[in-house]
């Protein structure tokens, strides 16, 4: 039996922004679908399940569902929260302060995005593109439990702690 997981971003109604961020970092496919989007019905005429809303609704052009696939094997989905709503549109559950510390080995956020790649040279664009705007929590490169370490918290509110992959 395989499992796989993918990471499902919830936000406070900048969804659309924050996957068009990752796809920029990232590469690959973006593909976003809104509340008011108009589904049809299946080939026997029953409903998908399925219940946009009004055009005209204030939610219809938040996103509904969207996602990042990108052919080095990088995915993310995300969506917004309806009626759910935050001063800097962020994300639903907000990570815990981003600040620096010791050695960068204390984590308070409630989550993170683990990233691995193959090499210090693989990840760093990577790294350079979703610190732009972010805040740095632990600089990446090696670090004395591990060969290769970053933590950053981007413009999002989404913290990522960069890695080896196992036998990079």
């Amino acid at each position: 039996m395989a499992v796989s997981t993918l990471t499902h971003l919830n936000f406070t109604g900048n969804a659309r922004p924050a996957l068009e961020f990752y796809q920029s970092v990232f590469g690959g496919h973006l593909m976003i679908m809104a509340h008011g989007t108009q589904l049809e019905n299946d080939a026997d005429g029953r409903d998908t399940g399925y219940v946009p809303m009004a055009a005209d609704d204030p939610d219809a052009e938040r996103v509904a569902f969207g996602m990042v696939v990108a052919e080095n094997g990088f995915r993310i989905a995300a969506y917004d929260v309806l009626g759910s709503t935050a001063a800097t549109g962020g994300i639903a559950a907000p990570a815990g302060p981003a600040s620096p510390r010791a050695q960068g080995v204390t984590h308070t956020e409630p989550f993170y995005v683990l990233l691995n790649g193959g090499s210090l040279d693989e990840l760093t664009p990577l790294w350079q593109g979703l610190e732009q705007g972010g805040t740095v929590i632990a600089e990446l490169g090696p670090a004395p439990f591990a060969p290769v370490y970053g933590m950053v918290t981007d413009r999002f509110g989404v913290t990522w702690v960069f890695g080896l992959a196992q036998g990079g």
